[in-house]
């Protein structure tokens, strides 16, 4: 386990400036957060700058807190710039990522550039949100943006974001779609924004619109998850990017796709962890992250020689053998380094699916078939873990229960430890009994008494099979060879474990059913793994991270802790599989400014055990804000079901204030399936 964080006040070095609005060339202002050396008007420091929807004032401040006012100590000055329409800048927020949030931004960084207490050199950091835009923004190339730090990103929006994953439709397009749904429409603070708060407020409520519907519009890999998409011109990011994500993460890929294309200095950092910074990373071990982020603006900000650039190309936690569990305190492994990506030691293991399991020499001639319940994926935790709590777990649990619907191969029980490093490729001999199919394949470590823990997984809309642009219907008898990528993993198989390959018709509640339950047919021997074997002679070690360090935290009043659950129920009546997660973030009072806070959601995904077309989605969401000057409540909800040609929604959004509702919406929306 870590070792208890180093918590540093700097309050006697930094000053904090809670409003500046920084204007834009059309008259709109956003609002920024600061923090700067007491000393930077006469010694002018880069800046370093956050640029998310989040609302700087209350919605990221705990996490902001322990982490801009460390950085400035070190002589930088922070700005968290909430993007246009989002906490309490003007504008409004139609949608993730467009032009304008871009243009927006290098204006930001202009004005950033020329302050007097910054000497002229910008950076740009941010997980999520603000890794993409960072990213982006470095693709528009303004010249104050020296460097990037992009945390839990991706450089190809349609096939490594929270929509879609081979063309399958992901469970997050409305988990993240329901969520966003509600902070788009959020009000700006009174205290900030002045006496017009509430016309502001209704102008961001009149052009709200539920985004899953959105987003459904465009089923194929088109211009709209293109723009935004980094990947289609590598070279156009001319500035040194930090790459860093966590293995139980959405968005690891980026990390290696980075390290792969960017001609320019770039580091790649994987950990244990979910959708976390790492000095707050869960599970163990977190990192002394905010030091890595002043090395890499040291160098790449004030022109330090650190020695960054004699990092390892990667640096990553690779994860020891252990029992599945929906949880993890601590993850046991070790870090590596590997000095470019891709690397040369890393060998192509190949391994025939047969039909006594996985097999150097391949046994053709048998066909091995496989209809999946409906449920099968219930063991498959969540495509990104963000919160990765003891009470709501979100990791994978016993891949048994999966594999029983699943067609499985096993390989011989390993005679000596086993490290896979990258990601594994599964080829597929494969035919479907229907037009529309996708195909779910896992790659689990197996325990001597069976146990299964998942180390990655890929998906496949056999549809786009060929191109996720054009997609093509399945001809039903037809066979087909299809290659499925898994996610990336660092994890050594121990001796005495079984390597295991597990192929499914479904993936629910994570992925969204074909229109009809299909029946996959897998031919053995021309069916393979290919496993990304790092030699035990070639493994590198790296000797870790400092210990975790943050600024002082927040202060603020719980009256209320909240709670939340993660059930699985089943209706023996209905043959219904319902699973239901509850978060309630009690309330709490900033102390600093007075607010009281309230956030609950409740996502509930539903299926018939044999019944495709009963699929169910629904996501809830409340966010409260009340102050002896304001009380203002928003609620949203979306529902998704379809049938064989349609998704169907149905969406409503109320606004109260001071417990009055005044203003009220609901969306009917129908979008055909496209080959899905």
């Amino acid at each position: 386990m870590n070792a208890e964080p180093i918590i540093r006040d700097v309050s006697d070095k930094v000053d904090a400036i809670e409003l500046a609005w920084i204007p834009m060339s059309d008259g709109r202002r956003l609002a920024a957060r600061l923090w700067m050396p007491k000393d930077a008007l006469r010694n002018p420091v880069p800046a370093v700058l956050e640029y998310i929807p989040y609302r700087r004032r209350d919605g990221s401040r705990a996490r902001d807190e322990e982490m801009h006012p460390w950085v400035a100590a070190q002589g930088y000055v922070c700005a968290r710039v909430d993007i246009a329409g989002s906490g309490d800048s003007d504008g409004l927020l139609r949608d993730e990522y467009l032009k304008q949030e871009q243009d927006d931004a290098l204006e930001i960084i202009a004005w950033l550039a020329a302050q007097p207490w910054c000497s002229g050199s910008v950076g740009m950091m941010g997980i999520s949100w603000g890794g993409f835009n960072g990213l982006q923004v470095a693709a528009r190339r303004p010249p104050a943006l020296k460097a990037v730090i992009a945390l839990c990103a991706t450089v190809d929006r349609y096939h490594d974001d929270v929509h879609f994953m081979g063309g399958c439709l992901l469970a997050d397009n409305m988990d993240w779609g329901g969520a966003f749904f509600t902070y788009a429409g959020l009000p700006g603070d009174p205290q900030m924004v002045g006496p017009g708060w509430k016309t502001q407020w209704l102008e961001r409520l009149e052009v709200l619109q539920p985004f899953p519907p959105l987003w459904l519009e465009h089923q194929r890999r088109d211009e709209f998850w293109k723009h935004g998409s980094v990947c289609e011109d590598y070279a156009a990011i001319q500035t040194p990017v930090l790459g860093v994500s966590g293995w139980a993460d959405g968005y690891t890929a980026a990390v290696f796709r980075l390290a792969e294309h960017l001609s320019v200095p770039c580091k790649g950092i994987v950990g244990p962890w979910g959708h976390l910074y790492p000095q707050r990373g869960v599970p163990d071990p977190a990192i002394g992250f905010l030091q890595e982020a002043v090395r890499w603006w040291d160098r790449w900000l004030k022109g330090k020689q650190n020695g960054v650039e004699k990092d390892p190309t990667l640096r990553l936690y690779m994860q020891d053998s252990v029992p599945p569990q929906s949880h993890y305190d601590f993850r046991p492994g070790q870090w590596i380094g590997i000095d470019r990506w891709p690397a040369a030691e890393i060998e192509r293991h190949m391994l025939a699916l047969n039909p006594h399991g996985l097999e150097e020499k391949p046994v053709t001639g048998v066909a091995l078939s496989v209809r999946s319940p409906e449920t099968t994926g219930l063991a498959g935790g969540e495509w990104c873990a963000y919160g990765l709590g003891k009470v709501a777990p979100e990791m994978p649990l016993d891949q048994r229960i999966d594999d029983a619907g699943s067609l499985t191969f096993d390989s011989a029980v390993l005679t000596e430890p086993l490290a896979t490093v990258g990601a594994a490729f599964v080829t597929l001999e494969i035919e479907s009994d229907k037009p529309q199919a996708l195909v779910a394949v896992r790659l689990s470590d197996v325990a001597p008494d069976g146990a299964a823990t998942r180390v990655s997984y890929g998906l496949l809309n056999l549809a786009q099979r060929e191109s996720h642009e054009s997609p093509t219907a399945l001809v039903p008898g037809k066979r087909y060879r299809v290659t499925v990528p898994l996610t990336e993993a660092a994890h050594q198989f121990a001796a005495g474990r079984r390597i295991r390959i597990s192929v499914s018709s479904c993936y629910w509640p994570m992925v969204w059913p074909s229109p009809e339950a299909a029946t996959l047919t897998v031919h053995s021997g021309e069916s393979r793994l290919a496993l990304p074997v790092l030699p035990a002679g070639k493994i590198r070690g790296y000797p870790g991270f400092g210990p975790v360090e943050k600024a002082t935290a927040m202060k603020r009043t719980v009256s209320d802790p909240g709670r939340e659950q993660r059930q699985v129920i089943f209706d023996a009546d209905s043959n219904e599989t319902v699973v239901r997660n509850s978060r309630d973030d009690g309330l709490a009072r900033i102390d600093e400014i007075g607010t009281v806070i309230h956030y609950g959601k409740v996502k509930e995904f539903a299926i018939a055990r044999n019944d495709p077309l009963t699929a169910r989605a629904t996501v809830s969401t409340e966010v409260h804000y009340k102050r002896d000057d304001w009380d203002a409540r928003l609620e949203t909800r979306i529902q998704m079901t379809a049938d064989k040609t349609h998704f169907i929604f149905h969406s409503t959004v109320d606004a109260y204030d001071g417990g009055v509702r005044f203003f009220s919406r609901g969306f009917d929306q129908k979008i055909s399936r496209d080959h899905r």
